[in-house]
């Protein structure tokens, strides 16, 4: 093990983060370059090597917490590194944005707090880069074998990545302007530069995956070309069916979709545009979601120059420690607070938007809530708490629903949806459609980052037994298997 006594010795140190007056001004990474490596090891040294690691159950990537762990602590960042890629593609994206289910199942969290695992392993992988140790892996031989990855997020990455690696020619298509998928446009500059996913890119491209943008598959390139041209086909498209809010006032101008609001502050720092074509300056914000996806856009909207941001969530505030009815080693419901929130603006639980409304011009102005309690699990008003907040933007952050059938992607493959409308798919990935497997949010629904690319290296797997009658890539899920929760 690593500091047999680290966990007695050393308390909780987590990334320093840059000063709110500091960072709202800019899009950089919220915490302080360099800020971790003088702390790192000792941190790491808080690993006690349990003898049943129940990090890893909490990992659906089966990450190897305790060996790099141990490697840490002893500064072999070479070795750290090598078991951390082990098992993940792209560990500085998860390091970044995974919510760390690992670290909700830690053994030293049932009495204190839980290991740094995020934060070990973000410094590992910026410390390969920084050394030179991050390098292609391109194939030692072809298969002659071709594949096509529908949708460039952490899943279709994933996939591609290891397909490439197995020999075999893949074509990653995207329908945005860039590679990246929700890594690239949805995840603001602020929680992960998009420098890290362009390094990525290139090691992608130096083992010899090709990316197409630009390209939608059902409109601008139709399901049956495209299995004229590749063995098989792997979907990666998401769950991008945003959830509606059809309440009165829907309508009025200046209500948006998260996910049109957030990718254009992205395109701004990539120099598309100077000005956003939604944006929050000098406006009352309304942000209705109290997830992730809401407080990414309540950190844009501070960096906008919002004039107030409110955040509107219509379940109960959750508790800051866990329940009796959220046991370790589950991922709990917890109240967290963001760097978004650390930023400003305010936060209204229990509450249920019942109308919008707008000026002359069609424009929002206000937005009409009311209290709500769950009676039977269902949310309830509560009579007499009716009131009325401004809102001159108001961004919907309530989910996503399914995978987008409007393109004509699942009809025009014959795909079988499931219950929930997820493409349905067997142990192996594979659609009721052959040679055509999916992975990420369009087999599984919205879920974590650390899923997805979990889902491109089991969907890589069963696309290479297809292709090949064998394969030795990992999987290390299966279509079935769930978050470890309550």
């Amino acid at each position: 093990m690593a500091d047999p006594k680290g966990f007695l010795t050393t308390g909780r140190e987590v990334a320093e983060t840059r000063p709110v007056a500091e960072r709202v001004k800019d899009w950089n990474e919220v915490y302080v370059p360099g800020s971790l490596l003088p702390i790192i090891s000792k941190q790491a040294g808080r690993c006690m090597d349990c003898g049943i690691p129940f990090c890893h159950n909490g990992c659906p990537l089966g990450n190897l917490i305790p060996e790099w762990n141990d490697y840490a602590y002893r500064e072999n960042w070479q070795a750290a590194s090598e078991r951390l890629h082990a098992t993940n593609n792209f560990p500085e994206f998860t390091g970044r944005l995974c919510p760390a289910p690992c670290e909700s199942a830690c053994v030293l969290g049932i009495s204190q707090p839980a290991v740094t695992i995020k934060n070990v392993e973000v410094s590992i992988i910026d410390k390969a880069w920084d050394t030179g140790d991050v390098k292609p892996q391109p194939p030692e031989r072809l298969s002659g074998k071709t594949a096509a990855v529908i949708g460039s997020g952490p899943a279709g990455l994933a996939a591609a990545q290891q397909l490439t690696r197995a020999g075999h020619t893949v074509v990653v298509y995207e329908r945005a302007d860039r590679i990246g998928g929700l890594l690239r446009y949805g995840i603001p500059e602020f929680k992960m530069e998009k420098r890290h996913v362009n390094r990525r890119i290139e090691q992608m491209r130096a083992e010899g995956t090709k990316f197409r943008t630009g390209i939608e598959i059902g409109r601008d390139l139709t399901a049956t070309d495209l299995r004229k041209r590749f063995d098989a086909v792997v979907i990666a498209a998401g769950a991008t069916t945003a959830r509606d809010l059809p309440v009165p006032g829907r309508e009025l101008n200046g209500i948006h979709q998260a996910m049109e609001y957030l990718p254009l502050s992205n395109k701004v720092v990539e120099g598309d545009f100077v000005t956003p074509p939604i944006t929050a300056e000098g406006k009352h914000v309304v942000v209705i979601g109290g997830g992730d996806t809401g407080a990414d856009c309540v950190g844009t909207a501070h960096r906008q120059g919002a004039a107030s941001v409110t955040q509107l969530e219509i379940m109960p505030r959750p508790g800051e420690e866990r329940s009796a009815g959220q046991p370790w080693p589950t991922f709990p419901m917890l109240y967290k607070v963001t760097s978004a929130h650390e930023e400003g603006g305010e936060r209204v639980y229990s509450v249920s938007t019942t109308h919008f409304e707008g000026d002359a011009d069609g424009n929002v102005q206000s937005l009409h809530l009311v209290e709500v309690e769950f009676v039977d699990g269902r949310p309830t008003p509560k009579p007499g708490t009716e009131r009325v907040i401004p809102a001159q933007l108001v961004t919907l952050a309530m989910g996503f629903t399914g995978t987008d059938v409007e393109n004509g992607l699942v009809s025009q493959f014959g795909l079988a949806l499931d219950e929930r409308g997820n493409i349905a798919r067997d142990a192996d990935f594979a659609t009721n459609v052959d040679g055509v497997y999916v992975a990420g949010d369009a087999g599984r629904g919205q879920s974590l980052i650390v899923w997805a690319i979990a889902e491109g290296r089991s969907a890589a797997r069963g696309v290479d037994r297809y292709l090949t009658g064998t394969s030795e890539l990992p999987a290390p899920i299966r279509p079935t298997d769930r978050s470890l929760t309550v």
